[in-house]
């Protein structure tokens, strides 16, 4: 038995409940949405799917994303919420002999963006946050700093958790990779209209750091379009938009655009990628959905 998800806190977290329930016998499979909506995954007869789209071979699956919704019979749960990890746990409950209340609540508000400032510019004053940040998915040679994350919440609490010394090491890593994020953030992102557009697609890497920082330098606009290669080499272009949280003026359902391009998301972010040669269309016409801001 094996658990599938996505490597983000929403994801680890998944796995950490999924682990306390079901005798996993196989290593964590960490894969993004947009490899199982191409079928570059194999999921096989027992298989754990959370926080993913759903694949008919497997055995359970739990999700929280409006465009990941079925029209089929499965074993698990599917509604929409603040995070897929909430959804196991009440689905759970009963059969949890440790609380995990705190850590649910703090992974619904994250994974939701219902963060404040603080939490965004200071976020080491907030344990479950600063953690949270140093899971990125686009840096698959993390694979056994997110199991070994997975254990830790196990195990420990928060607070001993961000005393461990890669962690702490990663804490500060983010705090320093934050400060040159915010250059790449204002050389490479252009603003129209209340929407900003962060294009990394000429970098040989793709720059990390706070997801949420682009917010905070653009307080005028409603929500951002980041765009990069997939893998960071030319090809499928990858797509993601989120609204801001701090100008919560966008009223557009970002799940619901990103369906148009096979993509898969809830009402304040999603991702979708789409190739090289209709770029420039797509972005086009996404750009202008979000310019006009109106409900769809």
């Amino acid at each position: 038995m094996r658990i599938v998800t996505r490597p983000d806190f929403d994801g680890v977290v998944c796995t950490a409940l999924l682990m306390e329930i079901f005798d996993i016998t196989e290593p964590t499979l960490w894969v993004e949405p947009v490899k199982i909506n191409k079928g570059e995954v194999e999921i096989k007869e027992g298989d754990i799917i959370a926080n993913l789209p759903f694949d008919k071979r497997c055995s359970w699956w739990f999700d929280h994303h409006f465009t990941n919704s079925v029209n089929t019979d499965f074993k698990g749960e599917f509604r929409l919420a603040h995070s897929a990890a909430g959804i196991i746990y009440d689905y759970f409950k009963k059969d949890f002999t440790k609380n995990y209340d705190k850590l649910v609540r703090e992974t619904d508000r994250i994974d939701s963006a219902r963060l404040t400032m603080e939490e965004i510019l200071l976020p080491k004053n907030n344990p479950y946050v600063m953690l949270s940040f140093t899971i990125k998915g686009n840096d698959h040679d993390s694979e056994s700093y997110w199991n070994k994350i997975v254990d830790f919440l196990r195990t420990m609490e928060i607070e001993d958790i961000i005393k461990e010394e890669e962690v702490r090491e990663r804490i500060n890593l983010e705090v320093e990779n934050d400060l040159r994020y915010k250059e790449f953030l204002l050389k490479y992102s252009t603003v129209e209209d209340g929407v900003s557009i962060t294009d990394f697609r000429s970098l040989d890497s793709i720059p990390s750091g706070n997801r949420f920082l682009v917010f905070s330098l653009f307080p005028d606009t409603h929500v951002n379009i980041k765009v990069r290669y997939e893998d960071g080499e030319i090809g499928d272009v990858i797509m993601s938009i989120s609204h801001s949280i701090f100008n919560r003026k966008c009223r557009v359902h970002c799940g619901k655009i990103v369906a148009g391009f096979g993509g898969g998301g809830h009402f304040g972010a999603g991702s979708c990628s789409c190739s090289e040669d209709i770029y420039e269309s797509s972005i086009d016409s996404i750009i202008n959905i979000l310019k006009k801001n109106v409900e769809i």
